[in-house]
């Protein structure tokens, strides 16, 4: 019974750990999405806005959907959506118009168009959101046309509406802090090599070989953080380029941004560390004592660079602990 009961009770505090993990990482995106929702509902409620009474259209239906498409683009990447949303557009009225008078409207009319305006644009070398902008567009176009006359421009209007309007919203009436984002973005990444390599530290002091691999396997899945990292670059230097409330941090986000390549490189180069820690173990090696404080050290070098880095500081103190690292490495291969 005590083993059971302590068996419960250690399960029990697993799963409220995970639960307080989730919790956090849940909160964490929140926070990283909260300033794009925003900008979305201000850019949809604009659109409709424009659209419905300074243009007098009577279903403005096309232009908040493009504003909030535009948004939704991979952040970075909002100037070319609504190129895209536009381009689209036109490829599904122009397919969607010709086969409805030929062919005329019905189920297997709306199949052909949607799949003659994938094979148009695929065929054209287009992108995946053209392809999808002009499908939906068709489909819109075959099932709208024979109840709501003269669609096609309005379609249009909207189209350079709604993402125009985005492009507004993101770069004059409500522009993010490009350093906070990519601060936020980079936190992530920085605070899993961190941890990964206490762990490894830990695990050769003890040589305990299942907690070497178990950080070797979390590093390996870091693609989602050096993801939104390289997306936050390129949405801060959007945001910079078209926001001159943001011009003045031009130089300061490009020493940032250089920061990318040497943070993946570090993610890289560290799993190659943790490798050679875990067949170390496994073969049994002799451990030098000043090798898992060598790790130790560059773990907290990475978390000096993280709070330097948010706070606009050169790391110096993370250089510092670096060379610490380094000094204790050369004591550990003596």
């Amino acid at each position: 019974m005590d083993i059971d009961g302590a068996r419960i009770a250690e399960a029990t505090q697993e799963l409220r750990h995970r639960g307080r993990a989730t919790l956090h990482d849940r909160l964490h995106r929140v926070r990283m999405a909260g300033g794009l929702a925003v900008q979305a509902g201000l850019a949809a409620g604009l659109a409709y806005f424009v659209s419905h009474r300074l243009l007098g259209n009577p279903q403005p239906v096309f232009a908040p959907i493009s504003a909030v498409g535009t948004l939704a683009a991979s952040v970075g990447q909002r100037f070319r959506r609504t190129v895209e949303l536009i381009v689209g557009v036109g490829v599904g009225v122009a397919v969607g118009d010709l086969l409805i008078y030929f062919l005329g409207t019905g189920a297997w009319q709306l199949g052909l168009v949607v799949t003659v305006a994938i094979l148009l644009t695929i065929f054209a070398g287009a992108s995946v959101a053209i392809v999808i902008q002009a499908a939906a567009t068709a489909v819109l176009i075959v099932t709208l046309s024979p109840s709501t006359q003269n669609l096609e421009i309005p379609r249009f209007v909207d189209a350079f509406l709604g993402g125009g309007i985005a492009l507004l919203v993101t770069a004059v009436l409500l522009p993010l802090n490009p350093l906070r984002v990519i601060n936020r973005a980079a936190r992530p990444a920085l605070d899993l090599l961190a941890s990964q390599l206490d762990a490894t530290a830990d695990g050769l002091r003890n040589r305990d070989r299942a907690t070497i691999q178990g950080a070797l396997e979390r590093l390996r899945n870091n693609k989602e953080e050096l993801a939104t990292l390289g997306e936050a670059i390129e949405g801060a230097k959007e945001t910079a380029t078209l926001s001159p409330a943001r011009w003045h941090r031009r130089d300061e986000l490009t020493h940032y941004a250089e920061a990318a390549d040497p943070i993946d490189r570090a993610m890289r180069n560290s799993g190659t560390l943790i490798r050679r820690s875990v067949t170390l173990v496994e073969d049994e090696e002799p451990v030098p004592d000043p090798m898992p404080d060598a790790i130790g050290h560059l773990a907290e070098s990475v978390r000096l660079l993280k709070h330097e880095f948010a706070a606009g500081e050169e790391p110096e103190k993370a250089r510092e602990r670096s060379l610490r690292a380094v000094s204790e490495a050369g004591r550990a291969y003596g």
